[in-house]
């Protein structure tokens, strides 16, 4: 039996990277899955195929999440065809980096408006679903660069360190409804996002890694995992799964 059988979840931005890893780990575990994509769906599909490689279930939803009425109206619909929605994992983000004296408004609002305002959206929107249902579990992905200087990346920092803020203000407020927000602040994982990184750049960074290594997407996962299956005393906390990288 799974840890987390019979529960439905939606997991945004689930078509790579760190998004793909946590679908498949609730997948594996029993979950019914929704993998929100913006724009490849094709990845999406490849998600969905390994969900159903595992004897999963799973539908696709697309959706830009920095809109409001898109993002509201993805977790309708997965609530709609799942009957109920139990876990929510606000995992999309992007990034548009430049130093603040080249940063343009454009690359300021894209990043805020995916990062945070649709961790908003989404949360907003499940609410009222998890009050019903008196249960609820929400994981949000910040970043550990939304805890320390990360040189040309201030719009993403401010957007993850935003998330953190959020998620204690949230779960201080929904904590007698039966629903628990936390988040999970990976460091440096491998990824395609992290990829495109000049390799001088990657080296100089894992350097400053104490465990010597970048994080795989399936460790993040299981930090989820662990909140969603076995945190029911567990709400406005952080997990930091960064290799030893930021110590708090």
């Amino acid at each position: 039996m799974g840890r987390v059988d019979g529960r439905t979840a939606l997991v945004t931005g689930a078509s790579r990277g760190i998004g793909r890893a946590i679908a498949l780990e609730l997948a594996r575990e029993g979950a019914k899955v929704a993998i929100n994509y913006s724009h490849n769906e094709a990845k999406a599909v490849e998600v969905a195929d390994a969900v159903a490689a595992l004897g999963g279930q799973s539908m696709i939803v697309q959706a830009n999440i920095g809109n409001s009425s898109e993002a509201r109206g993805m977790v309708q619909r997965v609530a709609n065809e799942f009957g109920h929605l139990d876990v929510l994992v606000n995992n999309a983000g992007i990034t548009r980096d430049s130093m603040l004296p080249k940063m343009t408004d454009d690359q300021w609002v894209e990043v805020v408006s995916t990062n945070l305002n649709g961790c908003f959206f989404c949360t907003s929107e499940a609410i009222p679903i998890m009050t019903r249902q008196s249960y609820g579990r929400i994981v949000n992905i910040s970043s550990m660069n939304g805890q320390i200087p990360a040189m040309g990346q201030a719009n993403y920092s401010a957007s993850k360190g935003g998330i953190i803020a959020f998620t204690r203000t949230a779960a201080a407020e929904l904590v007698r409804s039966g629903i628990t927000v936390n988040v999970v602040s990976p460091g440096y994982t491998d990824t395609d996002m992290f990829n495109a990184v000049p390799d001088v750049i990657q080296a100089q960074i894992k350097g400053k890694i104490p465990m010597g290594r970048y994080a795989q997407p399936e460790e993040i996962a299981k930090a989820v995992l662990f909140l969603v299956a076995d945190g029911d005393y567990i709400t406005g906390q952080q997990i930091n799964v960064n290799g030893g990288a930021f110590m708090q």
